[in-house]
């Protein structure tokens, strides 16, 4: 059995279940390391089950250690019942945030009779607040690629290029590389770098402006995300001015984190100094997130979040200022909790 799985099954006595029904692909990637694809995982203190069909079954026997293969025909949850019937498993609890209204309405009605469906929600993902060794490497091989992509693009990004050819040439290099995105890129030039999460246009780039990228990279399932701007031509002295402040911002936040801190005096940190510039109303999203297998994921850097910073979480760090009509500045930065500070992952 995969360590994680052993973990989380150590926790269910705690929780008073007796077993938790997965339906996350992502969930249960994190759990077995396996590439799960429209099956569920019945975890118990002693066993564990994965719930798939036929074009899954092989592939699951396989690359599954210690979790029982079952194979259902016809229906996924009253497989998943039976075999909470023959292991008297009478608790189940699972995260309702992964389960639909129609399915829920299935599975209540399914649900037999002594057998109790219990919602307990972010077991799971307060797990993976808090990356292993194995983890991070995974994340510091997708920042390597990242970073020399991002080299790549200063050879291509050229004024008379449109976003979309650049965005071609860039998907193109990271296809050569063996890897894919782990989220549409963002190039955005001139106004629409004004745009948080401008779609990629046939505008020409032009000279005297800057251009805002946003990638992430995936191998493997797990994944990296940063914004780099280019700039060409003449910098104007307002686009400087708002550049260095966003820069600023961005330093005294990432000085501040640490195991302890909470996320919300991160957030504030960088904004509270834009505010003093009189630019704060011009950043309008939270400050940053967790990465991992998802792009988005916990904790959230934000001015509400109740997420106090612990040693293994990385996040992202992009203050932003986004002047309507004119230019948008975002830097992105992952940013790794130590035990005494941090690690800036995306600095080569």
């Amino acid at each position: 059995m995969h360590p994680r799985l052993r973990q989380f099954a150590s926790l269910l006595k705690s929780h008073q279940i007796d077993a938790y029904l997965i339906t996350s692909d992502v969930n249960i990637r994190y759990l077995t390391d396996f590439p799960a694809s429209e099956s569920w995982l019945l975890v118990s203190p002693k066993k564990s089950f994965y719930v798939t069909d036929s074009r899954y079954t092989l592939e699951a026997r396989s690359g599954l250690s210690g979790v029982k293969v079952e194979q259902f025909a016809h229906s996924i949850i009253k497989t998943m019942f039976g075999l909470a019937g023959t292991h008297r498993l009478r608790n189940i609890a699972f995260d309702d945030r992964h389960v639909s209204l129609a399915l829920f309405k299935d599975l209540k009605q399914a649900c037999p009779k002594g057998v109790k469906l219990l919602p307990k929600n972010n077991i799971i993902e307060q797990m993976r607040e808090i990356k292993t060794v194995e983890e991070i490497n995974h994340i510091r091989e997708c920042l390597r690629l990242n970073l020399d992509a991002y080299h790549y693009l200063k050879k291509v990004v050229v004024p008379g290029i449109t976003e979309k050819d650049a965005l071609l040439r860039l998907e193109n290099y990271v296809k050569s590389r063996g890897a894919g995105f782990s989220f549409s890129p963002i190039i955005a030039s001139g106004p629409n770098s004004c745009f948080p999460h401008a779609r990629v246009s046939d505008r020409k780039i032009r000279n005297h402006e800057p251009v805002l990228v946003d990638m992430g990279i995936d191998i493997n399932g797990y994944k990296s995300d940063l914004t780099r701007m280019f700039f060409f031509g003449k910098i104007t002295p307002l686009y400087q001015k708002v550049y260095d402040s966003v820069a600023v911002a961005q330093q005294k936040a990432i000085r501040m984190i640490r195991p302890g801190i909470p996320a919300a005096e991160v957030d504030h940190e960088a904004r509270n100094y834009l505010a003093g510039l009189k630019l704060a109303k011009y950043f309008g999203h939270s400050l940053g997130h967790g990465v991992g297998l998802e792009i988005h994921e916990a904790p959230r850097l934000s001015g509400k979040s109740q997420a106090v910073l612990k040693e293994g979480m990385v996040v992202t760090v992009e203050p932003a200022v986004y002047l309507p009509g004119q230019f948008g500045v975002r830097i992105e930065d992952m940013v790794l909790v130590t035990r005494g500070g941090c690690e800036v992952l995306s600095r080569p």
